[in-house]
């Protein structure tokens, strides 16, 4: 990592397997974590079926790489995507990647540039599977990027929470060394993302991970010291 206040981020984009509606919110998210000095989106732009990528590239300022499919069945959105990654890796200019796909094809490529010490930070939708999510450092939903998604989601249920408590609670212990000691948030949610780089509170309803903790009786927030501390209930 540089000595920037802000990561250099390098986002590169699968149109093929990502849809358009959600461009803007993911490079909202994105701007939220870092600078997003590099916007590359990939796909044969001849394939009707990305139509609806056009005014998204024109209106967010994004990089169109035209990719073309020599041969039916041949990926070539993916291969143009590791291409470049490989020669923005050796630039020696990016703090960290962001792949945007729900292709496992990609695990490799994040592996790879995770072994070269860079951060990776993947984005695509609830369909993508394990292989990818887990092999970056942070994994982050599509749709619960988009508020008119989160608001039609169905309520969030009581296994759902339990399934919070499980994860937040072995964090917690992870870091804790006695029973019923206040834990940083921070650090708790440092702990939770590195075992579940999936881990997002939006996914339980929350827009913020606090108000997931007070949504869970097991758990107390102290709110009075200068950093929000949490731990398991008495």
């Amino acid at each position: 990592m540089s000595d920037r206040d802000r990561p250099l981020l390098a986002v590169l984009i699968d149109a093929d397997n990502v849809p358009a509606k959600y461009a803007a919110d993911i490079l909202r998210e994105v701007t939220s974590i870092g600078e997003p000095a590099l916007r590359r989106v990939y796909g044969d732009w001849q394939d009707q079926n990305l139509k609806s990528w056009g005014e998204q590239i024109q209106s967010l300022g994004l990089q169109a790489r035209q990719e073309t499919a020599n041969t039916k069945q041949k990926n070539a959105t993916d291969i143009g995507m590791v291409i470049d990654a490989m020669d923005i890796l050796h630039s020696g200019r990016f703090d960290g990647f962001v792949l945007v796909s729900s292709d496992s094809d990609f695990t490799a490529l994040a592996n790879r540039l995770r072994e070269a010490g860079l951060s990776v930070i993947g984005m695509g939708e609830s369909k993508t599977p394990e292989a990818l999510r887990n092999v970056c450092n942070r994994f982050i939903l599509v749709e619960n990027l988009s508020e008119s998604e989160q608001a039609d989601k169905p309520k969030t249920t009581q296994k759902d929470l339990n399934r919070a408590f499980q994860l937040l609670s072995n964090a917690i212990r992870k870091k804790s060394d006695q029973e019923n000691e206040w834990i940083s948030l921070s650090i708790v949610s440092n702990l939770l993302l590195a075992a579940h780089p999936d881990f997002d509170h939006r996914s339980f309803g929350h827009t913020k991970l606090s108000n997931l903790v007070r949504a869970l009786p097991k758990l107390e927030l102290n709110t009075e010291a200068k950093k929000l501390l949490v731990r398991i209930k008495p």
